[in-house]
């Protein structure tokens, strides 16, 4: 009511009142607010009478107006075809077909319009909107009548009678409706009418625009720009050779200057459209470029012409939006006379023209348009005219428009002309640098970006072309190339000390790119690169060893090590070493080079150290004989990359195979570096040439590597080598003659059989027969599962084990070997599984259940029997301890459900007689009816989309009543399964069980609802989620509603954090989003959408603006040097950013950063970004047994994937061999350990060395009071001991001696 003030919203908003105001209004005293009632009750009175009396009046209430509100609120107006079971709704046709009968609304017409154009305007009809229910009347009225005559409401029907309708119309908003309703239909009319009809349609529509130019709104104009251009879009191409089409184009193409920005960007969107988007510009005869463009540049010309450097430049500055899209159409004269006039105005020095020009050449290059719209010379003329109105280096937006401009026209001339553009690089490569002396950090990377991205685009193409390097004075491609890397190598200058990071990523790059080729003419700047290395206290080494890297990968690591000597020899004086850093650097960047270097040089250098580090042993310097064999491994660790794809394999592994084979027999500690180097080399052989060499000497390699692996290992020493050594084996077997594999294959049979033998041995010879038994013959497979037969019910539960492994090897192979050998030893394979059921070990089930996996895909029809007897084991294992076995157990469970399928024609009938058969479990044992509950969740969600719903409805009542179980492992199977059946059901299926559900959860035993209250928990919340919070907790007992209440609270507090979460990620991003000026053309020229910018106020708002961004500032000459304004480079003293202003930009994150600036960015910021999408799958996925859970998740990796990773005992930094290594994590209070004797010392600055004790919520548990009373009675006691032993020690040492 408004004569009632509700406490705390308007008065309460109101706060302190103005001067003058308090007179005027009646304010309550203080506490009697809430007890007050107005005076005047008028609208209290009246609304009584409403409701509980009649009114006095006469009513507006008749029966036709409330049969009218009835049928509205029966959803009679939905834009859908309605259905209804009264025969009143149906009229019979005169055709004898039986329509709909509906009520004549006003928006009859609208509701059901048949035609999908007007689609969108369907939802205008709820708007409040004049201009929207103008647009609904409109269409209304026209569907009407196409209706009365018998159309059908096609698209040409509603075009003709909207165009009559235009015709007569008078007012602005009905044209601007029917203008809108036109803009629509004329996209689908078809193009033969528009054609057709194009003199009187176009005369209409210009009539139209001559009459609405004047008027206060645009929304008319805007509708019937958009009829014309997709009215000239239509034609054909002979249409454009007539006057009267070229006089309707250019009509559109005067409203680009438009002072209403709605309407010009309209028409700028029609012109393009136009000149883009013609049809028959799409043909097989079209026309190089459109017709009207040349008439277009003309008009753009003679725009910018007019403008000449006087006034604003608002029109200007419109056509320089339009060029930016239009100008790569035009033919390429009309591009060089665009081109001329852009240049003409940039030497007005007008920022803001000069910034819409620049845009004007970004969009013609970044279109990459033909020679017949840009040659290759013309385009190499642009470039060299844009020097001339190079910014200065200190106006940070206008040079980076400038990069980034000649960045694309370099790149567009390449594609047109390489040996052209290599020919202009030099030049923009010097003033690139030149901008590397910026006091703008921002334009330095940039220009680093732009080099880099001119060698990958430019330069990359044309490498294996240019050869010309190894002479003194290279011509041609090379010179220019020469040139650049010049210029690029002279920021290693100290003046660019500030930008020698990015320096040393542009050289990186050179290396990359170039460097294969032209490494005769940088080896000086590798020389240079290494003196800057051995500085002390160099800043950027982790930029310097990645350039340097990137020419180890490119050139190869002997051009290298011409140009930067590694100065190890073995008889060094000073063990400072200091070019040691190559070493690392060069083991982590080589790759496809010659192996025979390393052969030649590395080799004997690596044995010359290890005998200088044994002579220095046997002379007691230990600690100089642990420098020198710390060389000779790093050294070795390189041959991992020689090893990465080499490319003479087939010359140079030969002469390395014999040291390889005595390495690892007789040096342990190289042994992990030389298998992964073995490793490395076989998967990267290629051919077959490489392949066949490698081959010849596994007769050599292979026994080494078996003696290796089955020797037992003395006391003391560690086995961290067999795993790698095993996988070499694996890997080597891949390449190795099958008949030599089944030579060893029969040596091991004999030694397993060997009684002799301990049993490290033969668990050792087993893993070996593991992995060759994939790969013999049949006949040696026959052999080797004979021997193994009497393991698989052995009492030894390792052996047994790897027994089975052997067998899920061959079962599982993929050679055609395998494949016989399971096929013609089935049956021996089927009663051998079953005879070891019972025999089965737990750490045996994994790889049993495997190789049942693999037999059950081969089985067919008559093998059924067989996998029925395999249930009962295979429903047990869903409870089995180990993770894997519960995995394959699973898979096995999957395996028979496709084997019924394909037994069975019919899915559904399959599937129902498997589930028959699990339905068995659950009269078992308690163990057995949970495991078999366990496995139906699996197979509901497996065969969900083949599974009949009545049988999941019959499921689910049964899974109802085994939670009144007393037993905890079946109710929490039940849980699993109504958790997934929400998941997959469909909730409309679901609804009709949700009240058995919701009594059998709540009729739980008390002792079950107290330890599942986090299922519990879980699950309400997603019935809460599906039917809403008033459902369930309407169904479920009253002990539950606080449960259900409190999740009620939690998803809303969560939604709320998510919003807030998305709204200050949304508000930093633009806050902390750098504000670039002359981005884009929209900001240039500070348009605004408003409709009331023909208020003079709103003009002159916009002139205001544009001259407070047309602001230009002029440099001063340098110390007291008076400015020259006849300077050739005066126009470089014109900045449009004020001078020594920098701008500062704070962005705030929440990584760590290191001591040298880096960001720390781990994966757990991401992985909580996808956890609130991914969390119920995942969870649905660990309940059915897909995914492992996360608390008892192991990594399962297959023997291939064990890589060994080397990594070095030294970090970045340094110099020499005594860079700091990597610190071992220390034992917790070690730093107040005292230096000199017994106990703890206090640090300045720290804490004191008490012992703290950890709170633990654990330890509020009354039930263990006493005990951890006593662990702290202890610790005092502990203490105290110490503390009297300290002041003991502390009066001996004052007595006096």
């Amino acid at each position: 009511c408004p004569g009632l003030v509700r406490p705390g919203c308007g008065m309460a908003r109101s706060g302190r009142l103005r001067s003058g105001v308090k007179p005027k209004l009646k304010r309550w005293r203080k506490g009697q607010s809430s007890e007050s009632n107005p005076e005047s009750r008028r609208h209290r009175e009246a609304a009584r009478s409403r409701f509980f009396s009649r009114a006095a009046g006469k009513s507006d209430l008749t029966v036709d107006v409330l049969k009218l509100h009835n049928e509205l609120q029966s959803n009679s107006l939905s834009f859908g075809p309605r259905e209804t079971l009264s025969a009143e709704l149906f009229v019979e046709c005169e055709d004898g077909a039986v329509t709909e009968k509906t009520s004549a609304t006003f928006l009859s017409g609208l509701s059901d319009c048949s035609n999908m154009t007007f689609s969108r305007v369907q939802r205008f009809w709820e708007s409040n909107s004049a201009a929207h229910k103008e647009i609904c009347a409109v269409l209304a009225a026209v569907t009407e009548v196409i209706r009365s005559q018998g159309g059908n409401e096609t698209e040409t029907e509603y075009f003709a009678a909207l165009m009559t309708t235009l015709e007569a119309v008078e007012s602005e908003e009905s044209v601007a409706a029917i203008a809108y309703l036109l803009n629509l239909v004329m996209k689908r009319v078809p193009s033969p009418v528009l054609i057709k009809k194009f003199s009187d349609t176009a005369k209409v529509f210009m009539n139209l625009l001559a009459s609405q130019t004047g008027a206060g709104s645009t929304a008319a104009l805007r509708w019937i720009l958009s009829c014309l251009s997709t009215l000239l879009r239509k034609q054909d191409l002979a249409v454009w050779s007539f006057p009267s089409t070229l006089q309707v184009y250019h009509g559109l193409l005067s409203f680009t200057v438009h002072v209403k920005p709605k309407v010009r960007k309209e028409a700028h969107r029609g012109i393009c459209s136009v000149l883009k988007g013609c049809d028959f510009m799409f043909g097989d005869l079209a026309p190089p470029h459109h017709p009207a463009a040349q008439s277009t540049a003309r008009f753009c010309i003679k725009e910018i012409e007019e403008f000449g450097g006087s006034g604003e430049g608002t029109t200007a500055l419109h056509v320089l939006g339009l060029l930016k899209d239009v100008l790569p159409c035009f033919p390429v004269s009309c591009v060089k006379s665009c081109c001329e006039i852009l240049l003409r105005i940039m030497t007005l020095n007008n920022v803001m023209v000069t910034a819409c020009a620049m845009q004007a050449f970004h969009g013609l290059f970044v279109a990459k348009p033909n020679s017949a719209v840009l040659t290759a010379e013309l385009n190499a003329q642009i470039i060299t005219a844009l020097y001339d109105y190079l910014p200065n280096v200190s106006d940070l937006q206008p040079m980076l428009a400038w990069l980034i401009v000649m960045e694309k026209a370099h790149i567009n001339l390449c594609r047109l002309q390489g040996l052209l553009c290599l020919a202009h690089l030099p030049r923009l490569f010097s003033t690139a640098v030149s901008c590397l002396l910026s006091p703008h950090y921002q334009l330095m990377a940039a220009a680093a970006d732009t080099m880099k991205v001119l060698l990958r685009e430019c330069v990359a193409p044309f490498t294996t072309d240019i050869r010309d390097f190894a002479s003194s004075t290279p011509s041609g491609a090379a010179s220019y190339v020469c040139k650049m890397f010049r210029a690029v190598q002279d920021g290693l200058a100290y003046r660019f000390h500030a930008s020698w990071t990015f320096v040393l990523q542009v050289l990186g790059t050179f290396f990359e790119v170039i460097g294969s080729e032209a490494h005769p003419v940088m080896k000086q700047c590798l020389q240079a690169l290494s003196n800057l290395r051995e500085t002390p206290h160099f800043p950027h080494i982790g930029e310097l060893e990645r350039a340097v890297g990137m020419a180890v990968e490119s050139m190869g690591p002997e051009a290298v090590l011409q140009a930067i000597p590694l100065q190890i020899d073995g008889t060094e004086e000073k063990l400072d070493f200091p070019r040691s850093w190559l070493i690392p650097v060069i083991r982590d960047y080589v790759k496809h080079t010659q192996l025979a270097f390393f052969n030649k040089y590395f080799l004997p250098l690596a044995a010359s150290l290890k005998n200088r580090a044994l002579e220095l042993a046997q002379s007691g310097l230990l600690l100089e004989a642990k420098i020198y064999d710390t060389l000779q491994w790093q050294i070795w660790t390189m041959l991992a990359g020689f090893c990465t794809k080499p490319t003479d394999v087939l010359v140079a592994f030969k002469g390395i195979a014999r040291t390889l084979g005595t390495a690892i027999s007789d040096w342990p500690e190289l042994r992990l570096t030389i298998c992964q180097a073995l490793r490395t080399l076989i998967r990267g052989c290629e051919n077959e040439t490489d392949r066949a060499e490698v081959s010849r000497f596994a007769k050599n390699f292979l026994p080494i590597l078996f003696n290796v692996y089955s020797n037992e290992p003395s006391s003391g020493q560690s086995t961290a080598y067999r795993l790698p050594v095993l996988d070499t084996v694996k890997v080597y077997l891949t390449l190795a003659d099958q008949q030599l594999v089944c030579g060893f294959l029969e040596k091991a049979n004999e030694k397993l059989k060997n009684s002799e033998s301990s049993e490290f041995t033969r668990l050792s010879v087993m893993d070996l027969i593991v992995a060759m038994a994939p790969m013999v013959d049949e006949h040696s497979m026959n052999n080797i599962y004979q021997t193994i037969q009497p393991f698989l019910q052995g009492k030894d539960r390792r052996t047994q084990k790897k027994a089975y492994r052997v067998l899920e090897e061959i079962c599982g192979g993929e050679k055609e070997a395998c494949r016989q050998f399971v096929s013609r030893h089935l049956e021996d394979l089927k009663l051998t599984l079953l005879a070891s059921l019972k025999s089965a070990a737990s750490p045996a089930k994994r790889p049993r259940l495997k190789c049942l996996i693999h037999i059950v895909k081969q089985l067919s029809v008559e093998h059924q029997e067989f996998i029925v007897l395999l249930l009962p084991e295979v429903i047990i294992c869903m409870k089995e301890v180990s993770i894997g076995a519960r995995r394959n157990g699973y898979t096995l469970l999957v395996e028979i459900g496709r084997a019924f399928l394909r037994f069975c024609g019919d899915a559904r009938e399959a599937i129902s007689q498997y589930l028959a058969l699990i339905y068995a479990g659950l009269t078992g044992s308690i163990t057995m009816i949970s495991c078999t509950v366990l496995a139906l969740t699996r197979l509901v969600f497996e065969f969900k989309d083949t599974l009949d719903m009545t049988s999941i409805e019959q499921l689910l009542q049964n899974i109802c009543l085994l939670l009144q179980s007393k037993t905890r492992d079946v109710v929490k199977s039940a849980l699993s399964f109504i958790k997934v059946v929400l998941f997959i059901m469909d909730t409309r299926i679901l609804a009709q069980h949700l009240q058995a559900l919701m009594e059998s959860i709540g009729s739980m035993r008390d002792d079950m609802r107290r330890h599942f209250r986090v299922k519990l928990k879980n699950i309400f919340t997603k019935f809460i989620r599906k039917f809403g919070f008033e459902m369930i907790d309407s169904m479920v007992p009253e002990e539950y509603h606080r449960v259900l209440v409190n999740i009620r609270k939690a998803e809303a507090r969560s939604k709320r954090q998510r919003a807030l979460k998305r709204g200050a990620s949304g508000s930093e991003s633009e806050d902390e989003t750098p504000k670039q000026n002359g981005d884009s053309i929209e900001k240039i020229l500070a348009e605004t959408d408003s409709e009331d910018e023909g208020n003079e106020k709103g003009e002159k708002a916009v002139k205001k603006r544009l001259i407070k961004q047309s602001l230009a500032w002029l440099k001063e000459g340098e110390e007291d040097d008076p400015l020259n304004f006849l300077d050739q480079n005066v126009a470089q003293r014109v900045l449009a950013t004020k001078p020594d202003l920098r701008p500062k930009t704070s962005i705030k994150h929440q990584f760590p950063v290191t001591s040298d600036g880096r960001l720390l960015i781990g994966q757990k910021a991401k992985d909580e970004e996808m956890k609130g999408s991914e969390d119920e799958t995942n969870e649905i996925l660990e309940e059915v047994g897909v995914k492992t859970k996360a608390v008892q998740k192991q990594k399962f990796r297959s023997a291939d994937d064990n890589e060994i990773a080397t990594d070095s005992y030294y970090k970045a930094g340094g110099s020499g061999i005594h860079r700091p290594t990597l610190s071992k994590s220390k034992e917790c209070g070690a730093e107040y350990k005292s230096m000199k004797g017994r106990g703890d010392v206090k640090q300045k600055g720290k804490l004191d060395p008490f012992a703290y004790v950890p709170l633990n919520k654990s330890q509020l548990n009354r039930r263990k009071k006493a005990k951890i009373f006593g662990q702290f009675k202890g610790l005092v006691k502990g203490a105290q001991r110490g503390a009297a032993a300290g002041r003991k020690l502390q009066q001996r040492r004052k007595r006096p001696v």
